[in-house]
């Protein structure tokens, strides 16, 4: 039996390790590609709501100047809801969160009553 004979029968059994091998480094490269560009999408959705959330902000406080800070917080939370909805659909804050948020953009801005 020379080396030939040998690697003639070994064939099928290394063939099927190296396509397990090929299969798992693809799996893992997919996998480590998803975390990646998943969490590249959630943080553009994040920028893109916390712009919203100050444009709001921004735009309620000048068409009300005077309005109280409920009114300017509900203001800028329908702004961003209309403005950035893929986002808020992604990240899914509670209203709770999307006013906290709010009152620290009024704050910012320096409208924080």
């Amino acid at each position: 039996m020379n080396w030939n004979d040998i690697l003639q029968q070994l064939q099928p059994a290394l063939i099927s390790g190296l396509s397990l091998l090929l299969t798992v480094m693809i799996g893992g490269a997919a996998q480590v590609a998803k975390q990646r560009f998943g969490l590249e999408i959630e943080a553009r959705h994040r920028e893109a709501l916390h712009s919203a959330l100050m444009s709001g902000a921004r735009a309620a406080i000048e068409d009300g100047p005077g309005a109280g800070k409920d009114v300017l917080v509900e203001q800028a939370v329908t702004y961003a809801r209309e403005s950035v909805p893929d986002a808020i659909a992604r990240l899914r804050p509670s209203e709770a969160v999307l006013r906290r948020l709010v009152m620290g953009k009024l704050k910012e801005i320096g409208a924080g009553r």
